[in-house]
This record gives structure tokens, C-alpha cells and sequence, in this order.
């Protein structure tokens, strides 16, 4: 079994800055790939990053010039450092990881284990 637990978020005003992280522990045989995604009140959720182990990255639209993510494969900890934060940006941010059994990683990734959730809040 694999779990994985956030850390991090909060309530910020907008233009501010956050930093979430994210931790996988227990079995990993082969970790893919971890990353972020999000789901605002009545919205679908929405990636937000995902990071393959060999270094490919990809961002949800428009979220890039604002957020940066950092995976560590080796520790199977991935971080999400939030800019120039927005109303917008309110959301429940979940961390998620693609954890193969195999050798192998299938493509594209397809996130299997999630974690429990975050509130990040930006108001005045």
C-alpha cells in the first residue's frame, strides 16, 4: 500500500505566496511520477503539475509563469511553490503520484494514488 500526505496550504491574500509539499511512503517499487492537481467548489478537478521520473513536466493551462514544481524521485517528495496567487486559485490541491509495479512506467502516466487534500484559500 502507498500513501501519500500533503502539507502545506492556508489562507493568503492575493498576490501572495504559498508552498505545498507531498510525501509518499510505504511500498514503491518503481515511482513514476508525482505531481499536483486541484478542484475548485463545483468545478471538475484539473491538473495543476505533473512530473515523470525522467524529468518531463507538464502544467495546467496558464498555471506555469506562476507555479514551480520539484520532484525527488529518491525520496518520492514533490513540491508545488505558488506565486502571485489569485482568487482564482482557491481550491482543494491534491498531491498525486503514478506508482508502477513494474519495471516499466506506462505512458501517458495515469495517477493511481492521491493524497487526502489541501484547502489553499486566496481572499482579501
Amino acid at each position: 500500500q502507498v500513501h501519500v500526505v500533503e502539507s502545506g496550504g492556508g489562507s493568503v491574500q492575493p498576490g501572495g505566496s504559498l508552498n505545498l509539499s507531498c510525501a509518499a511512503s510505504g511500498f514503491i517499487f518503481n515511482n513514476c511520477g508525482m505531481g499536483w492537481y486541484r478542484q475548485a467548489p463545483e468545478k471538475e478537478r484539473e491538473l495543476v503539475s505533473l512530473i515523470g521520473s525522467h524529468g518531463s513536466t507538464a502544467y495546467g493551462d496558464s498555471l506555469k509563469d506562476r507555479f514551480t514544481s520539484s520532484l525527488d524521485i529518491k525520496k518520492n517528495t514533490v513540491n508545488l511553490q505558488m506565486t502571485s496567487l489569485k482568487t482564482e486559485d482557491t481550491a482543494v490541491y491534491y498531491c498525486a503520484a503514478v506508482i508502477s509495479d513494474a519495471l516499466t512506467c506506462n505512458y501517458p502516466l495515469t495517477v493511481n494514488y492521491w493524497g487526502q487534500g489541501t484547502q489553499v484559500t486566496v481572499s482579501s
